[in-house]
């Protein structure tokens, strides 16, 4: 039996601009491990039309900090060889790596094209408001500083299907560009009509040659930096179709247990479990309705009907396809998707993605490290590393669930022969102080339980019948196991090496 994994975004918006993220990925990686952290999902290694651009403005797939190109050679997080020694370290650890790649469209072309387009409405992207015309768009991508090496492909306007700036009358809007099989691709979400259209020059995946393109690049990729999966950008905008192609290509010459998931930022669950049927299962997908769940739950405090959680969550309808999460570098203050979880909920939201049985739970850089910029949000380590914890030591087995009250729930994890010491009891609350009475086998009679996060200070002992009355603070989470070491029910002054043991564990 393995145990449980655990996934890291490791960035949030605002890391600086220095060159030296994929640094803090090499020299952190140690502590990421012991923290119960496996796999790392890092920003957009390609480079981006500035060095100071986060990734998605992306300007060459193949340039990952190693050409003069676009005001420097590194990205924002550093330079090619950089990149290497972060996985490599990660890879010491034992920590998987996955590639954020945005494949919807391109940013900063080398030279300007004249084409014919048609604008169409923002709103409805069906609706034409213009006649034919011509406009010069920024489209031709020749690489100067990269030439040919490692592809000799060159982007022009054929190569996309829309752009949102004519140089020829410094206008913006969106164009849909004219030519033989140029439409926009109907297999994406329907938002405005038709949602393939996002920003800059977007591909045009009805293109054989784009497609042809972009399945070798994934597959030079993998080859050139080693790394153990993908996360797929903005992929409700890209032909659904193509997405199916590109997963089952590049995984046909990448290890066995190469990881892919997507973002499909969809809250309608039934939209989301369409797509995983229409690209064949895959991929996985950001549990995005769980995250709404999360921040109304936030929102809302002791109005909130705990019990109702997880309805309508991904994890709930395909556990196995789920990647579930409280926040990302889009929901973060400030950003395009706000909608950021409350602080005073966010250990309550973590305790429900890392220590139940189903999903795959990321950890957000910006809820443990901190976030920076014009509005500094400080990090929750402290908070979440007792969670990591328990998720990596405790959270084992069969899960009884005890959601039968509106503001006080709680489930047991019974705990499995194969990790010493598993199992545990997790009580959360939104409201006032209480707690939860819960059976966690009679074959525990006698046992001393602590509160792992520290919130409580009491021991519990749990009965000869195998059950236990679980405390917790009001608006808080307690997750009750047994200790590094056995304790006393009572223990007098000095008697907590267990406790301290555990509690060194996690800080160290």
């Amino acid at each position: 039996m393995e145990r449980n994994h655990t996934m890291m975004q490791f960035f949030e918006w605002h890391v600086p601009a220095d060159g030296r993220h994929w640094q803090r990925l090499k020299e952190r990686a140690a502590e990421l491990k012991a923290a119960g952290i496996d796999a790392v999902w890092i920003p957009p290694a390609t480079k981006a039309f500035s060095p100071e651009d986060n990734g998605y403005s992306v300007y060459d797939l193949y340039d990952l900090g190693e050409f003069e190109q676009k005001g420097a050679v590194r990205t924002k997080y550093g330079t090619k060889q950089q990149l290497q020694e972060a996985i490599a370290a990660c890879r010491e650890h034992e920590i998987a790596v996955y590639a954020d790649l945005v494949m919807n469209h391109k940013a900063g072309a080398d030279e300007k094209e004249k084409f014919k387009v048609i604008e169409v409405e923002g709103d409805n992207r069906q609706e034409e408001i213009s006649d034919p015309h011509t406009i010069e768009g920024w489209t031709r991508f020749h690489f100067p500083g990269r030439g040919d090496r490692y592809s000799a492909f060159k982007w022009n306007y054929t190569h996309f299907n829309g752009t949102d700036f004519d140089a020829k009358r410094d206008e913006t809007g969106v164009y849909r560009i004219i030519g033989e099989n140029k439409q926009w691709n109907e297999n994406v979400d329907d938002q405005f009509g038709n949602f393939d259209y996002l920003m800059f020059a977007n591909i045009d995946y009805n293109n054989p040659a784009v497609r042809e393109e972009m399945i070798s690049w994934g597959r030079w990729l993998i080859q050139e930096t080693g790394v153990d999966g993908f996360r797929l950008d903005a992929i409700k905008h890209i032909d659904h179709t193509f997405i199916r192609d590109f997963c089952q290509a590049v995984k046909e010459e990448a290890p066995e247990h190469f990881y892919i998931v997507g973002e499909f930022w969809n809250s309608i669950t039934e939209e989301c479990t369409a797509f995983l049927e229409a690209t064949e299962h895959q991929l996985s997908l950001f549990d995005v309705p769980l995250h709404y769940r999360l921040k109304e739950a936030a929102d809302a405090g002791r109005e909130f009907d705990l019990r109702t959680v997880f309805d309508g969550s991904l994890v709930m309808e395909r556990p196995q396809h789920a990647v579930t999460i409280v926040d990302n570098h889009d929901t973060q203050p400030g950003e395009a998707l706000e909608s950021w979880v409350g602080d005073w909920f966010k250990q309550i939201a973590y305790s429900l993605i890392l220590l139940r049985r189903d999903g795959y739970p990321v950890v957000f850089y910006g809820d443990y490290y901190g976030i920076e910029g014009p509005e500094p949000i400080e990090g929750k380590k402290i908070a979440i590393d007792p969670l990591l914890y328990a998720r990596y030591h405790r959270a084992y087995g069969d899960q009884d669930d005890y959601f039968d009250d509106s503001n006080l729930i709680g489930w047991v994890r019974r705990g499995v022969p194969e990790f010493e010491r598993s199992g545990c009891a997790v009580v959360v609350c939104n409201a006032d102080e209480g707690a939860k009475r819960m059976f966690v086998g009679e074959e525990r009679s006698g046992e001393v339980w602590v509160d792992l996060t520290n919130t409580r200070e009491e021991r519990i002992v749990i009965g000869e019948d195998g059950f236990a009355d679980f405390p917790v603070n009001g608006g808080s989470v307690s997750v009750w196991a047994l200790p590094e070491f056995d304790l006393e029910p009572e223990a007098e002054d000095g008697d907590d090496a267990g406790v301290d043991q555990m509690n060194e564990e996690q800080t160290d």
